[in-house]
Order: C-alpha cells, then sequence, then structure tokens
C-alpha cells in the first residue's frame, strides 16, 4: 500500500480535483437525505460548528478504493441533558465474529458482506440542532473550482442549517442510526440476540439466517443464497447499500475462504499499526 497524504484542511483539499469531487459528492448526498433545511437562529439558540475530514480508504489487498469527504458535526459543543441525552449504541462484539465464521467453515454456509453509504445519515433527529453553514457551502451543492485559489463568500451567511437528520460528530447519532437499523431488521422478520444486540438472526422452515453489525458494516451469514438475496433486496429498499461480495474484510480481520477451510489474518491490520 502506497504512502497517502490526506488533507489536513479544507484550503488544501479544494485545490485538488479528486479531493474537489468528494466534497461535492458528500454535499450532494446530504442534500438528497434532506439532512438540514436552512433558517435563521431563533433568539437564544447557538448553533455549533463543523469541518470536513479527509480520509483515503483502500481495500483489503492496499489498492485504492476511494477518497471520501465526510462533514463532522462538532458535537463536543453539545451540552448532556440539554442538546441531547442518551448515547449508547451496540458495537460487534469479536466473540461474535469469530462464532460467526466458525460456523461458516463447520457448515460451509454462504457469507457476504454489505456496506451502508452515509449510514449516520440515516438516523431521525429528535432534538433541534443548529449548525453553521459548512465551508464555502451554497444551495446548488456547489463549492468553489479548485483552480479559482479562493473560497467564495456563502450567499445569506445569515442562515444556519437546522439539522433535520443525524450527522457525522452528532452524540446521538450512532444511537439514531442503530435504532433505525434494528427497526428495519425486526420489520423484517429477524430477531434481536439478547447476547450481543448488534447481531440478528431470522430462521424460517429450516432457513437461517444472521446478520451482524458494527455500525455501518454488515456480515451476513446463512445457509440458503435466496434468503440472503432477500434481505439485500429488504436492506436496499431503505437505506443506500453497498454490496461487497463474499465476506472479506471485517473489524480487522482478513478472511480467505478455500474450497475446504477459512484463513484469518490481521495482515492489513498490523499494517495499518505500523
Amino acid at each position: 500500500m502506497a504512502f497517502t497524504h490526506d488533507p489536513a484542511a479544507f484550503q488544501e483539499a479544494i485545490q485538488d480535483p479528486k479531493w474537489y469531487e468528494a466534497i461535492n459528492l458528500e454535499l450532494r448526498a446530504l442534500e438528497a437525505n434532506g439532512t438540514w433545511v436552512l433558517t435563521d437562529l431563533p433568539p437564544g439558540s447557538k448553533a455549533i460548528g463543523c469541518k470536513w475530514i479527509f480520509k483515503t480508504k483502500f481495500h483489503s489487498d492496499g489498492t485504492l478504493d476511494k477518497y471520501r469527504a465526510r462533514l463532522v458535526v462538532q458535537g463536543y459543543r453539545q451540552r448532556a441533558g440539554i442538546d441531547f441525552s442518551g448515547t449508547f449504541a451496540p458495537a460487534a462484539k469479536m466473540t461474535t465474529v469469530r462464532t460467526l465464521l466458525a460456523v461458516v467453515a463447520i457448515k460451509g454456509w454462504h457469507t457476504c458482506q454489505m456496506d451502508v453509504s452515509n449510514a449516520f445519515l440515516h438516523g431521525d433527529l429528535y432534538e433541534e440542532v443548529y449548525m453553521h453553514l459548512p465551508q464555502s457551502y451554497t444551495s446548488s451543492c456547489c463549492v468553489i473550482s479548485p483552480l479559482s485559489h479562493k473560497i467564495v463568500s456563502v450567499p445569506g451567511s445569515g442562515k444556519m442549517c437546522k439539522l433535520v437528520k443525524s450527522l457525522y460528530g452528532l452524540k446521538r447519532a450512532p444511537r439514531q442510526w442503530f435504532a433505525k437499523l434494528s427497526t428495519a431488521l425486526v420489520s423484517f422478520g429477524f430477531v434481536q440476540s439478547k447476547a450481543d444486540y448488534s447481531l440478528f438472526t431470522k430462521q424460517v422452515q429450516g432457513k437461517f439466517t444472521a446478520i451482524l453489525a458494527n455500525v455501518d458494516d454488515m456480515v451476513v451469514i446463512g445457509n440458503e443464497p435466496q434468503e440472503i438475496l432477500k434481505l439485500k433486496h429488504q436492506l436496499s429498499s431503505q437505506f443506500h447499500m453497498k454490496d461487497l461480495g463474499d465476506l472479506r474484510y471485517f473489524l480487522g480481520l482478513e478472511i480467505v475462504r478455500t474450497s475446504q477451510d477459512l484463513f484469518v489474518s490481521q495482515k492489513m491490520y498490523v499494517q495499518d499499526l505500523i
């Protein structure tokens, strides 16, 4: 995996066409999702800031995946009991991951991995949260050209973004997203595990399907391919899903499957640490 330099600031990123496109892609996703509405800041209310985070993503084999620009709210300014309440959201347990892999290896079951695009944007927001406009944001989803070498002023700079949907950085964002996902899975006929709340199972007439969710990354196993395909269609009908194919990389584990065995290593995880 070649060394790459991720931009540390918006002014640096906007000069590079690939990051410029990544920024616009994120803004289009935010607007298409109805994440906010532009409004005046009510008297007595305070708006929190936001910033851009840039990260180059790689596949498990070290090849380039994509350039990701993510708008993050400065949620550390939120006040407990005033701007938000509970924040706990389950995360997949490594014991559950190993157990599912063991079942797959022993029984020869099918696997697949799915990713949710902009997962936290699907969570509904019930508190009133106001955010400053993203840097160089306009209502037409455009930022400055990388050739202009300057930041343009934002039209209607007195406006604020009133958040309608959850956004990365908010204290309750993980909780709101998981509530949305778990509600959908239960409506599909899945039962939430009491041993690991991120695990959901469904068994109908000998057909067994399990899905393990870790934020926006999901692993699906089952003994019937048609049931897995059905689950994919159900998830895609409610969320922006990406089918990643057979399980290859999850929670730092790299999985290689042969006709008889299942090999697990942490090669890429160790390389990242180094």
